[in-house]
């Protein structure tokens, strides 16, 4: 597709991956709207990227519907959603709250689906449009303290494979980018120290994967795209 002039909703983009994924697509010329929680952050984020911020948080149904108004009523259509938005807990089993866990399944499960689901509406009307569903190498393996996450993106990886069966009639592409260990703020917010290292993955390499599979003609598209880093270190 041609980013140029092509719409784009990025969930969580007020920082980390989602900001780069903004900032990335941004750059190449495309209208982008983002959503975050926090509304100084989002505010910043969107002064800094010159994009449409929206309050929102993906886990409330009003909210993802009030997103969509503002988003249509500001661009006119969608091209492109971003399900970037994501929320970790990672504790053992026995010490795993119940609240924990349905707090992280409500955003990166429930809250990817109901963002997809409205933008399934709009795109299965204008046949096309695109889904980039940010996921995550836990998606294929499970570790001790992943009781939360990694099911949260298993779950997700499972769904990107329904909704690209259910809508590649309607020229509907669905993608699933599979970042290993990327170096943002996500681990401090989810409860666990990250060594910093310039071997290791930056949110700008995310955003530049996002932007290549994007930009094939839309004839065809890359269905799932793992990124790792080439030799990180500790």
């Amino acid at each position: 597709m041609e980013l140029r002039g092509a719409t784009v909703l990025v969930t969580g983009g007020s920082s980390g991956i989602g900001r780069a994924v903004a900032n990335t697509l941004s750059a190449a010329g495309a209208e982008v709207a983002i959503t975050g929680r926090d509304e100084k952050r989002l505010m910043e984020a969107a002064h800094s990227l010159k994009v449409l911020p929206v309050r929102a948080d993906v886990s409330n149904e009003a909210d993802v519907l009030r997103t969509y108004e503002e988003v249509l009523r500001a661009f006119g259509h969608l091209d492109v959603l971003v399900n970037n938005a994501g929320k970790g807990v990672f504790k053992p089993l026995i010490d795993m709250q119940r609240a924990e866990f349905d707090a992280v399944l409500a955003t990166n499960m429930t809250g990817a689906m109901l963002m997809a689901r409205e933008a399934a509406k709009h795109f299965i009307s204008r046949k096309r449009g695109n889904i980039v569903n940010i996921g995550s190498t836990a998606s294929h393996r499970g570790a001790p303290n992943g009781t939360a996450y990694y099911s949260s993106k298993a779950a997700l990886r499972s769904m990107t494979e329904c909704w690209r069966a259910e809508l590649r009639q309607y020229n509907i592409r669905v993608f699933l980018i599979n970042p290993s260990e990327v170096v943002t703020g996500f681990a401090a917010a989810s409860g666990f120290a990250q060594k910093d290292n310039p071997t290791k993955l930056r949110s700008e390499d995310i955003g530049h994967a996002v932007k290549a599979v994007l930009e094939m003609d839309d004839r065809g598209f890359t269905t799932e795209l793992t990124v790792f880093a080439t030799n990180p270190k500790d």
